[in-house]
């Protein structure tokens, strides 16, 4: 595996070993009753925030409810303790392969498909007692649709940025090919997107529950890095922009992540349905679907693993598809004619999102154009030479490789989102060198540091910049414009909102350490690349 995707899945698997890491002092929390069942969680008594862990909010989706949508949890009798960290969802690595097969055709540390559990963090008074109304943030955890889990995500630490002043929801839900098998016969006797249901559900569980810890769940903020954050997009455009009732009003992306989103019995994920039919031995069955249903949930594992490494390098398989309800045409499409739930937006993007998932190590053999038709396998060779011609002057061929995955996967679809929200939203770019993908993450859960400090690494430890930018996401959330600050005295200036004149924030440093926030023009070569990847989005099936 290439160093950099090594590093990239270990800060994606930091919850498998954090939940047995992890222990503080800590005093017994009130006892909140769900209807369904009783959880007491804890309260630290020198931060006074109470954390309720392990929450279920779907009943375990095995047997016959593998790739079914989710339903409610059964009623659990007596008081359920919520002060460990739940097992997390069954993972998988990305692609290895340096070509990608759909051109032509373990993990055991806490894992389990019973993982539909929820982590709620919220400020409260020394007996746990929550202060009330306070705004949401309900985080979605990356990891490309098949790897990650909540447990890593400390909402103490997004609580401390923003002065105690919002409640923290992070979510779970199934991953790989446990909650995004694809093809027609999914569609016909289970759930496509079963992974989206997951969060759906987990979200419809905050509207209905977050005021007894303390929320309004009027006032919603979805956020989620990488796959978290194409999750929010999911979301945003999910029931053709009108999801009743409204679950969130604004949505925070970091580093949005689009892959090729084919409808459901498109060739390719039919060719996935019959890779995982094939591998698990249900070729012969009369039902296939019930056959997968039945398999041991190792081998599924296994299988699952073994679909997602054989990929195209740095690319994840098991991602959404266009399934005709939930999620009705391309997002692509459907933010071009401004379908989209939610009031606002915040996106923000890392410089160098691409640099991660490509092999670095083909530098002497980098073609653009050859590398294009092998990350959209939809391309015919007359767009494959577009896209060398588009990308001749981004430096070398190795760079120039990097910003094809960085902008056509990650960059411009935030625009894309930015665009359906224009005069409501606001655009940031973090460029702390080296600026790569998932590096953002540690300024706004700073326990990431502590819990994995040679996997994370370390960050630009300057006070000033990390207030100014993991406030950004806080005072957003609060108050759906970051100009409305959590703490006047930050750094930040003025920020304007994303419109016609295409200004964002830039979070950068001089090479002396001084900080640097300050508004910049978008670059207006890239919008052109963007717009290229827009007309072609047909073909790239976003």
């Amino acid at each position: 595996m290439g160093q950099a995707l090594v590093h990239v899945f270990q800060v994606l698997l930091l919850g498998v070993c954090f939940a047995a890491q992890w222990t503080v002092t800590i005093a017994a929390g009130p006892i909140i009753d769900l209807g369904y069942a009783q959880y007491q969680g804890s309260v630290n008594t020198t931060t006074n925030v109470a954390t309720f862990l392990g929450v279920r909010y779907a009943t375990p989706p095995l047997g016959n409810l593998r790739f079914r949508a989710p339903q409610p949890p059964q009623n659990i009798t007596g008081v359920q303790q919520a002060t460990a960290f739940p097992n997390g969802c069954w993972q998988a690595p990305p692609g290895l392969s340096s070509t990608n097969p759909l051109r032509s055709r373990a993990l055991d540390i806490g894992m389990s498909e019973d993982c539909l559990f929820l982590n709620v963090y919220y400020p409260s008074d020394t007996a746990g007692v929550p202060i009330a109304s306070l705004p949401v943030i309900a985080w979605i955890h990356g990891g490309g649709y098949i790897s990650g889990s909540a447990s890593i995500f400390r909402g103490t630490d997004i609580i401390a940025q923003s002065n105690r002043g919002v409640v923290v929801v992070a979510i779970q839900y199934r991953l790989g090919l446990f909650g995004f098998l694809p093809g027609a016969e999914v569609k016909n006797n289970g759930a496509l997107n079963a992974g989206l249901l997951d969060q759906d559900f987990a979200l419809r569980w905050v509207n209905k529950h977050i005021a007894k810890f303390g929320g309004d769940p009027s006032k919603v903020t979805i956020w989620g890095e990488s796959a978290g954050a194409g999750s929010v997009l999911q979301h945003i455009v999910a029931n053709d922009g009108n999801t009743q009732p409204q679950l969130f009003r604004a949505a925070i992306t970091s580093s949005t992540f689009l892959p090729s989103q084919y409808n459901y019995n498109d060739r390719i994920p039919e060719l996935l349905y019959s890779e995982v039919v094939s591998q698990t031995g249900c070729s012969s069955a009369a039902d296939s679907l019930t056959c997968l249903r039945e398999i041991d949930p190792v081998i599924m594992v296994l299988v699952n693993v073994a679909i997602n490494v054989a990929a195209f390098y740095g690319t994840w398989t098991m991602v959404p598809v266009v399934d005709g309800e939930f999620i009705t045409q391309r997002p692509t499409l459907a933010l071009a004619h401004g379908k989209v739930n939610g009031e606002g937006l915040l996106s923000v993007t890392n410089s160098f999102e691409g640099t991660s998932f490509v092999d670095q190590s083909t530098a002497a053999t980098a073609n653009a154009t050859q590398y294009a038709l092998e990350l959209f396998p939809n391309f015919e060779d007359a767009q494959a030479a577009n896209v060398g011609a588009l990308y001749a002057n981004v430096g070398s061929p190795l760079s120039q490789n990097d910003a094809i995955m960085g902008e056509s996967i990650f960059i411009c679809p935030t625009y894309y989102l930015l665009d359906a929200f224009a005069g409501r939203s606001y655009k940031g770019e973090f460029a702390i060198p080296p600026a790569l993908h998932g590096q953002d993450q540690a300024y706004y859960f700073p326990s990431l540091l502590v819990d994995q400090p040679n996997v994370v690494g370390t960050l630009y430890n300057n006070t000033a910049f990390i207030d100014a930018f993991a406030q950004s996401f806080t005072s957003f959330a609060i108050s759906l414009d970051p100009n409305i600050k959590v703490d006047p005295t930050t750094i930040t200036p003025a920020w304007n909102k994303w419109e016609a004149g295409h200004t964002e924030m830039l979070f950068n440093k001089t090479e002396q350490d001084v900080p640097v926030v300050k508004p910049v023009m978008t670059d207006e070569t890239l919008l052109n690349r963007c717009r290229f990847w827009q007309s072609e989005s047909q073909q790239t099936a976003q």
